[in-house]
C-alpha cells in the first residue's frame, strides 16, 4: 500500500510541477513524495503548484497513458534506470536540478537494462551532410558494439542516430520533451514509433502535455544521466546541445566531440569543447566505447567489426553520397550525381531502404531517412508510366 501511495503521489507531483524545479529537489529532501503531496493539496497559497493541484484530474492523463501503452516508473521498480539519481547530486544548470520524480515510458525493450551500456549522441538541428552521416555511422558502430544509443528525437543529429541504430538492427532510446501520447516533432512520427518498437521512448512530461522550450533544456538532463557519456557531434555557437554537455559534466559523464571542417560553423561548438579540454576527441565507435567501458572490461576492437557503410557496395555508396543533408532529391537527379544508370540507381535505393537509410520524402524525391511504406518504383514508372 505504501508503495501505490508513494507512486501516485510522485505521479500527481509530476503533473503540478515542472521537471527540474530546484525547490523540488530541496522539498524531497525533507519530506517524502507523499507527505509534499498533502502539503500541496492542503496548501491555501495561491503558487502555482497549489493552483494546478486543485484541478488536476489524473483519469485523463491514466486514460491517454493507457491508450498508447505508456508506463509510469518510479524509483524501486525493475526497470527504473537508477543512474538518474546521479542529477540529485549534481549542481544545477540554468536554474535547474534535480531527478526525475518518475519517468513515463513507451516501448517494447526494458529502460534499466537498455542504458546499463548507453552513450549519449547529440548535436545540432540545423546539421550537415558530415554530420548526419557520421552520427549515422557511429550509432550504428556502437550497437554493433553492445551500446544503446540514446538521443532527443529531434531534426538533425538526433535523427541521424536513431536511425543508425535502427540500420544496424539495435536498441535506441529517444527521451523527448512532450507527453508521449503525442509525437514531436510530428515529421518524426514513423521514426519514433520505430525506436518504440526497438527500444523506448521516454519524457518526464505526463500525457497530454506539450513540450515548450524549458521542458527542452530540462529533458537534456536525462540525456546525459541516462547515458556513459555524451558525444556532441556538431553544434554551432547557440546550439542547445550544449546544454546537454553541460548537463553531463555536472552529473560526471564521459563527454566526447566529433572534429569537423575547421570552415564549418556546425563544428564551432565541438571543436571549442575539445581546445579548452571539456570533451575528449572520438573519432570512431572504438574511441568512444574505449573512454565509456568499465575498467577492467574487455573492449571490442574497432577493426573487428564492419562499420555500416563498409557494408554498401560501390553503388549504394555513390547514392548515399549523392543524397541531400535537407530535403531530398528526385531519382533521376540522383543517378546524374551518383554517376550511374537509371536501373542501377533504383536497385542501390532498395539496398539503402531495407537499412533505413533513405526514405521517401512527401514530394516522391528520396531524402535521408528510415523506411517508409512504399515500393522502390519500376525505371517505367519513374518515367511517367504509372503505378503498374
Amino acid at each position: 500500500m505504501g508503495e501505490d501511495r508513494d507512486r501516485m503521489a510522485r505521479l500527481a507531483l509530476s503533473c503540478v510541477v515542472e521537471p527540474g524545479d530546484l525547490r523540488l529537489r530541496t522539498r524531497l529532501r525533507q519530506h517524502t513524495p507523499d507527505e509534499l503531496w498533502a502539503s500541496v493539496t492542503a496548501s491555501s497559497s495561491v503558487d502555482a503548484w497549489a493552483r494546478r493541484a486543485a484541478v488536476l484530474d489524473l483519469a485523463p492523463i491514466l486514460a491517454g497513458a493507457d491508450a498508447v501503452g505508456a508506463r509510469f516508473l518510479v524509483p524501486g521498480d525493475d526497470e527504473w534506470p537508477e543512474r538518474v539519481e546521479d542529477l540529485d547530486r549534481g549542481e544545477p544548470v540554468q536554474e535547474s536540478a534535480g531527478a526525475p520524480l518518475g519517468l513515463w515510458v513507451r516501448g517494447a525493450g526494458d529502460l534499466g537494462r537498455l542504458v546499463g551500456d548507453a552513450v549519449g549522441i547529440v548535436g545540432s538541428r540545423t546539421s550537415t551532410a558530415y554530420g548526419d552521416r557520421t552520427a549515422t555511422e557511429m550509432a550504428a558502430d556502437l550497437v554493433t558494439l553492445g551500446a544503446t544509443v540514446v538521443s532527443g528525437g529531434a531534426f538533425g543529429i538526433d535523427a541521424a542516430a536513431h536511425r543508425g541504430a535502427l540500420a544496424a538492427e539495435g536498441p535506441t532510446v529517444a527521451v523527448l520533451a512532450g507527453g508521449l501520447d503525442d509525437f514531436y516533432p510530428r515529421a518524426h512520427t514513423a521514426l519514433l514509433q520505430q525506436v518504440a518498437d526497438a527500444g523506448v521512448l521516454v519524457s518526464e512530461a505526463p500525457p497530454g502535455q506539450p513540450p515548450s522550450r524549458r521542458r527542452f533544456l530540462t529533458r537534456n538532463r536525462l540525456i546525459a544521466a541516462l547515458s556513459a557519456g555524451v558525444v556532441i557531434v556538431e553544434a554551432n555557437s547557440r546550439s542547445g546541445a550544449r546544454n546537454t554537455v553541460t548537463w553531463a559534466t555536472s552529473i560526471g559523464r564521459h563527454v566526447m566531440a566529433v572534429p569537423g571542417p575547421v570552415s564549418s560553423a556546425a563544428s564551432y561548438t565541438p571543436h571549442r569543447l575539445i581546445r579548452e579540454g571539456e570533451a575528449t576527441l572520438v573519432t570512431c565507435a572504438a574511441d568512444i566505447r574505449e573512454m565509456v567501458a568499465p575498467m577492467g572490461s574487455e573492449l571490442v576492437l574497432h577493426h573487428t567489426q564492419p562499420r555500416l557503410l563498409d557494408l554498401l557496395d560501390a553503388a549504394e555508396s555513390a547514392v548515399y553520397e549523392a543524397l541531400p543533408s535537407r530535403g531530398s532529391r528526385d531519382t533521376g537527379d540522383l543517378a546524374l550525381r551518383a554517376g550511374l544508370s537509371l536501373p542501377a540507381t533504383l536497385i542501390a535505393l532498395e539496398g539503402l531502404r531495407t537499412r533505413q537509410l533513405v526514405a521517401v520524402a512527401a514530394n516522391g524525391g528520396w531524402m535521408l531517412g528510415a523506411v517508409q511504406d512504399r515500393p522502390v518504383r519500376s525505371p517505367q514508372q519513374e518515367a511517367g508510366g504509372g503505378d503498374g
